[in-house]
């Protein structure tokens, strides 16, 4: 079909079941020969170092780059072709991914939204679209609507296409521009998360968290109810923190930096300098999922959120990552058994290294770990190998 037939009217508010993350596949894409791995509103991937798991966080960081026109910039720094096509460019000359999104109308009809697209290697060490489509099918329509977006271009079109007016890709750019990826690794003295940052850069929390100072600041004088659950969230993890101390700074009005307090000294300001790391990531992913709901990524992608945690710390985060998934779908990759322990063996995908055959999924079976749950804890049977994921 053309782009003259029925499209989808919503963007997921319209419809009686929200459009979500169902089913990605990716064949060609670093270490992913070909697999497809499904989604629910909690997904936890567990792994060996070197199975996929941050390979395919870094899918989604690729569309968001891909969504924004920033595929090139996301190709150069990744390490160009050759680094992101499954055994280098020799081997493999082209990456296919299919993202498909399903929901439901108000008439119970489902509708399913998927974007795809094949990537080719192209002179100088670089990707180009090879094709490029938007694809929409409604369990009432015989035929689903099969929008080609071109072939030979660098970057995506979808929303251009977008923006000229077809129904189907405006829904579909919104859904994968929703799909975003975090990690707050970097708690150097370096890293932008200790750093002044620009007042104004408060439109959404950055990748690496680098901007909290300014969207905490944002946050307290706009949803003041968001930012105080966020500091008494904080302060179980951190008994001694008092509040954050947030104001322009008085020799660079548009920065702001993250400074803070201690819960009996206000007197005594201290500086980011002076947060443990643990405590700073802590901090961002309180910052990620309570933030206001209208403010939530529609899919939260996060790369290793444990790293530094306390195991109390875990917990609380469990129970944030829980609450969020109400509203929004969350994909965690973890090596943290303490972790797994909170969450059900339907929400666990493995991954496994399988040779030349790359990364693969390794279903869990749920049914036959019931009897050993009555025992043992999800992350214990994970240490013991019994469901894979271990070198």
């Amino acid at each position: 079909m053309g782009e003259s037939g029925g499209g989808p009217t919503q963007d997921g508010a319209n419809s009686a079941r929200p459009a979500r993350l169902s089913r990605l596949t990716l064949e060609g894409y670093r270490s992913f020969q070909k697999e497809t791995i499904d989604f629910g509103d909690i997904t936890v991937l567990l792994g060996a170092n070197g199975a996929g798991k941050s390979n395919l966080v870094s899918f989604f960081g690729m569309l968001g780059f891909l969504s924004t026109g920033a595929l090139q910039e996301f190709i150069g720094r990744a390490g160009r072709s050759d680094s992101i096509l499954f055994g280098g460019r020799r081997a493999t000359p082209q990456l296919r991914a299919a993202v498909e999104f399903v929901g439901e109308d108000s008439a119970g009809d489902e509708r399913r939204t998927t974007y795809r697209m094949r990537l080719g290697d192209a002179a100088p060490d670089t990707l180009i679209f090879l094709d490029e489509r938007a694809v929409y099918s409604h369990s009432g329509f015989a035929q689903p609507q099969d929008i080609l977006l071109g072939s030979g271009h660098r970057e995506s079109r979808l929303k251009d296409r977008a923006d000229q007016g077809n129904e189907t890709c405006r829904v579909l750019h919104l859904l994968l521009s929703g799909c975003r990826a975090f990690h707050f690794h970097d708690t150097s003295p370096q890293a932008n998360i200790r750093k002044s940052r620009y007042i104004k850069d408060n439109r959404y929390l950055r990748h690496d968290a680098g901007n909290l100072a300014p969207y905490l600041y944002a946050l307290g004088q706009t949803r003041p109810d968001c930012y105080r659950r966020l500091v008494e969230t904080v302060r179980l993890v951190f008994p001694a923190f008092g509040d954050f101390r947030l104001a322009p700074d008085a020799a660079k009005t548009h920065q702001v930096l993250l400074d803070w307090h201690e819960k009996d000294r206000s007197d005594y300001l201290c500086g980011p300098h002076q947060l443990s790391d643990g405590s700073l990531r802590f901090m961002a992913l309180a910052t990620l999922f309570l933030q206001p709901p209208e403010r939530l990524p529609n899919v939260i992608v996060l790369d290793e959120p444990e790293l530094g945690l306390h195991p109390y710390a875990i917990s609380v985060l469990a129970a944030m990552v829980k609450a969020a998934a109400t509203k929004v779908q969350v994909v965690l990759a973890t090596q943290s058994p303490r972790l797994v322990d909170e969450f059900e063996p339907h929400q666990v995908v493995v991954l496994e290294t399988e040779g030349s055959a790359g990364t693969r999924r390794r279903p869990l079976n749920p049914s036959g770990l019931a009897q050993w749950l009555e025992e043992y804890s999800l992350g214990e049977l994970w240490e013991k190998n019994l469901f894979g994921g271990r070198p």
